[in-house]
């Protein structure tokens, strides 16, 4: 396989799909409807049994902005050597400062502390205001790669700066697409980037094994959103994926 596909798992469950899919690694995340956040100790601890392709837990102790206080800042750091403890190849992280920079000081003394783990800079990378000029200060503190849409909500709206931050990279670190990526456009994103790395879900909702449901009560209120489905990669969609992506990439060689 000559492109890498990232499934982004927000259960152990997930993690053990993406791994039956034929992913190469995954973004263990908690609260997907959020963004992605930390997932707690155990659900790490059980994915790392679970699964033996790589895992990067994401290191975000909240939703919304990327700009964190002290306190964040000390959970981030301790996430990350609970992380290192739990044997995990690597972690995903992203601060910003408040004019939309990359915080190098701070991402320094994360991507420090995290060796010899892997460091992926996730999506806070499109709420930059300069994404140039931050792809130069990721590659400067040591980041493998990013996660990115292109500045858009999602990457096939991004094809464009995507393709420009392959340019510019010039393989001195990889830029991996997100964001909407699907089966039925994979192929697409793969010749108009020139990207190799992917990132998706690869999700379906299963119904809910619950046969008494109160119809008078709902705990989530977000739209769209089944209140009885549990959000689930599915291994199947992960092979398709992979499949039509590196069918592009062989057609493009």
């Amino acid at each position: 396989m000559s492109v890498t596909l990232e499934i982004c798992a927000g259960s152990v469950g997930s993690c053990i799909a993406a791994q039956e899919g034929g992913a190469q690694r995954i973004e263990l995340c908690d609260n997907l409807l959020e963004g992605g956040t930390t997932p707690s100790y155990a659900t790490i601890a059980v994915a790392r049994e679970k699964v033996q392709i790589a895992l990067y837990p994401i290191i975000r102790p909240r939703g919304g902005d990327f700009l964190y206080d002290a306190h964040e800042f000390e959970v981030m750091q301790r996430d990350i050597t609970l992380c290192k403890q739990l044997g995990c190849d690597g972690v995903v992280i992203g601060i910003l400062t408040p004019d939309g920079r990359v915080d190098k000081e701070r991402c320094k003394k994360l991507v420090d502390l995290a060796w010899p783990m892997g460091v992926t800079f996730h999506r806070a990378f499109d709420m930059t205001a300069d994404p140039l000029q931050a792809l130069e200060d990721i590659i400067e503190i040591g980041c493998e790669r990013i996660l990115t849409s292109g500045q858009r909500n999602t990457a096939a709206e991004g094809t464009a700066l995507l393709k420009t931050l392959v340019q510019q990279s010039q393989e001195r670190i990889a830029i991996m697409v997100g964001s909407g990526v699907r089966a039925h456009n994979i192929a697409i994103l793969v010749k108009e980037t020139g990207a190799v790395e992917y990132h998706t879900t690869a999700k379906a909702y299963v119904e809910s094994g619950m046969t008494y449901r109160n119809p008078n009560v709902s705990m989530g209120g977000i739209p769209g959103v089944p209140e009885y489905g549990i959000s689930l990669t599915q291994a199947a969609e992960v092979k398709k994926i992979r499949e039509e992506a590196e069918k592009a990439y062989q057609e493009m060689l």
